[in-house]
């Protein structure tokens, strides 16, 4: 036993030297650096209790040996690893044990540090005291009820691990953000085995699909096509995309005023406003959020592949780096020559980025290893916003037109602290949430990042050739809290009830195109799911070769039927919400709907839930690998690889010489990122002339949804 705690000790050690100077965990705060230091333990416990049930003492020995050996060389194969990829090795990864090894290249050896010695020199001490017989081995075995009190002991160990952990981050196991997060929270064995599940569960759903089980998706498809409208068809044809994530942006915000301690009225988002109400724009008032626990990544789930993120868990982690896809940068890069690239200013791997844009055939992606990221200009979700499309552009400069782009801003994300620099200043709500109070402040900071973002495409000429697509991806303020904004909204916390919660899941969906004039506030309903198709069809591509559960929102067959991802569904005439009814104009519960009602009604329901499940069969069933009918060449993970992106593209623009159509080429190879023009909340006050204020009441002008 004296053996064994000695061994148990040494690879804690080692998992903490891993946990603190090889890997970037972010550990926030004292109860997480509590959960990383004791975290390693019950595994480590556990696993090494087998060599306890071995009844003869020299093989019990050799065999805690073997599984020290085994798990010091599962950690330092991960350091090695994070070094090069700044993430985990997985199952999959292990199953190429090749292409990962490819992917190292001749850098490997570069990746070595003097202190790895650290990883290995116990065993090898260890070995060489057992050999000189100055550590002795105990002749006496273990009676097996000791080695299974042991072996207790590690899972009680494990249970109060895993219960801090959900504590401080709820649902662990089944939102999983980030390879990050299961390794500060429960060690890299747990990570190990969880992935090992997960990539089980996935190649059993997938092995027993086969291509019959596309036709019936095909079917549905073919049936729910919605033909577009003649008028919008390819009106920003060849036009650069440019997406601009508006992080937890709800619809309310939109054109909505607060007034301060004093009366004083605050524009929370003018430069949206004017956008979402602009000739030019093509903005959707009653357009929802439809995902699941992916949030984020679901949300690029539905616009980028026009189906929904999984019913349990984010689909980018679970299947990202597995499924196959026929997204938005695949189909524009194989059939209409679009250079595709992402952009975000936190870690690649976050939501398991780094591997599923591969596979949605995204050619380049700039994470926040790109950028200046430091304690000043981030916090824990990544790089704020104005700095982040500010250094963004030293890179879009230099992408080949025409070009499809993703900007991930972050800012406005919970808990919306309050900003403690010159961008601070913006009045805070007066409610007794203090996520609430926030949410408003940092809106206006995110409104302001998105306007100098405009103001630079303008400026290098970037604008007038590109169709801007601006969406909020989900709720920022959740159902739980959204009592406390029921004063911001014009209702009371008595009055508010589940129909209320459904309606501010609206969520913004703008299409800015320069140059039109028959733009303006659309009151078609749909849902983040028929973005792609909408898109498309503006670009003038057609969509019928695709799998794409949405419908055009021009399209004049549109159904207006809008799934969520956990069974409600809204129609301009209804709201279901499980067995509850409800008037959508009115709010109004209908108690005693008509026979026909009740059959309208489910025909609704009906066709909300096919669309889930055809959703649902095309992403457990990795259906897409099936459908050869797309024109579309597969995708090959492996050819994509996300470091030095700079160099790539400036090797592409030296290859094409005057037929170089980035920016940067465009302007006599003169660098447009000086056009870029920040300032501070506080410059943008005095310029204006406004004194500002820091609370705000909840009286407020505002306008509630629709």
């Amino acid at each position: 036993m004296g053996f064994f705690s000695l061994m148990v000790v040494l690879f804690w050690l080692k998992n903490l030297l891993a946990y603190t100077v090889d890997f970037n965990l972010g550990v926030e705060s004292f109860f997480q650096y509590l959960i990383l230091f004791i975290s390693p333990v019950a595994t480590t416990v556990f696993l090494f209790s087998a060599a306890l049930y071995v009844k003869s003492p020299k093989k019990a020995y050799i065999t805690l040996l073997i599984i020290s050996s085994l798990t010091t060389l599962l950690l330092f194969s991960n350091v090695i690893y994070y070094r090069e990829f700044t993430d985990f090795i997985t199952v999959n990864t292990m199953l190429g044990a090749g292409k990962v090894a490819s992917g190292l290249g001749e850098s490997a050896i570069r990746m070595f540090r003097p202190y790895d010695l650290l990883y290995w020199a116990d065993i090898v001490v260890v070995i060489f005291l057992l050999a000189t017989k100055k550590i002795k081995i105990d002749e006496r075995p273990i009676p097996a009820r000791s080695a299974f009190a042991v072996t207790s002991f590690s899972i009680l160990l494990f249970s109060a691990n895993l219960t801090l952990a959900e504590t401080d981050r709820p649902e662990l196991l089944k939102r999983t953000f980030s390879r990050n997060h299961i390794v500060k929270y429960l060690g890299m064995n747990v990570f190990t085995v969880y992935d090992g599940v997960q990539t089980y569960n996935a190649t059993q759903r997938r092995a027993q699909a086969s291509q019959n089980d596309l036709v019936d998706v095909q079917k549905y498809v073919k049936t729910h096509y919605a033909e577009p409208n003649d008028d919008m068809f390819g009106i920003a044809k060849g036009r650069n995309v440019i997406y601009v994530h508006l992080e937890s942006f709800q619809q309310f915000l939109i054109d909505y005023k607060l007034k301060d301690e004093n009366g004083v009225e605050h524009e929370v988002t003018p430069f949206l406003n004017s956008l979402f109400h602009s000739n030019e724009t093509f903005s959707f008032d009653n357009a929802f959020h439809q995902v699941g626990s992916g949030k984020t990544s679901d949300a690029e789930t539905l616009l980028e592949n026009s189906f929904f993120g999984l019913s349990q868990g984010p689909l980018f982690t679970q299947l990202g780096d597995k499924n196959t896809f026929q997204a938005a940068p695949n189909i524009l890069g194989q059939t209409q020559g679009y250079t595709s690239v992402a952009f975000h200013g936190n870690s690649g791997s976050f939501w398991n980025r780094n591997e599923t844009y591969k596979r949605l055939g995204y050619n380049y992606f700039f994470d926040g290893s790109y950028y200046d990221v430091n304690e000043n200009n981030s916090f824990q979700y990544g790089l704020h916003d104005k700095p982040f499309l500010e250094q963004s552009v030293q890179y879009l400069e230099h992408v080949q037109q025409p070009f499809y782009s993703k900007f991930i801003l972050v800012s406005n994300h919970y808990p919306y602290a309050k900003f403690k620099d010159d961008n601070a200043g913006f009045p805070i709500a007066n409610t007794s949430d203090a996520t609430i109070n926030g949410y408003f402040a940092t809106a206006n900071y995110l409104d302001t990042a998105v306007k100098e973002f405009f103001d630079y495409l303008k400026a290098s000429g970037l604008y007038d050739n590109s169709v801007i697509v601006l969406y909020g991806d989900h709720y920022g303020i959740s159902n739980s809290r959204n009592k406390s904004l029921a004063e911001l909204l014009g209702k009371s916390k008595e009055e508010w009830n589940e129909f209320d919660d459904t309606a501010v899941q609206r969520v913004p969906v703008m299409f800015h195109v320069p140059g039109q004039t028959k733009g303006g506030v659309d009151h078609t309903f749909g849902g983040q799911v028929d973005v792609l198709p909408t898109l498309l069809h503006l670009l003038g591509v057609d969509t019928q070769p695709y799998i794409q559960l949405g419908q055009d929102f021009f399209s004049k067959d549109k159904d207006q039927i809008v799934a969520f991802r956990n069974g409600t569904i809204v129609t301009p005439k209804y709201t279901i919400l499980g067995e509850a009814i409800y008037d959508t104009t009115t709010g109004e519960l209908i108690d005693t709907p008509t026979e026909e009602q009740l059959a309208e009604i489910a025909d609704i329901k009906e066709k909300g839930n096919t669309q889930l499940h055809m959703s649902d069969a095309i992403t457990n069933g990795d259906l897409l690998r099936f459908n050869t009918n797309s024109g579309l060449k597969p995708l090959d993970p492996a050819k994509f690889d996300y470091k030095n992106e700079l160099d790539k593209l400036l090797q592409v623009e030296q290859q094409k010489g005057d037929k170089s159509t980035s920016v940067y080429s465009l302007h006599n190879n003169q660098s447009t990122v000086d056009l870029f023009k920040t300032q501070t909340y506080k410059e943008i006050q005095e310029e204006n002339g406004v004194t500002t204020q820091s609370s705000a009441t909840t009286e407020t002008s505002s306008t509630t949804a629709k």
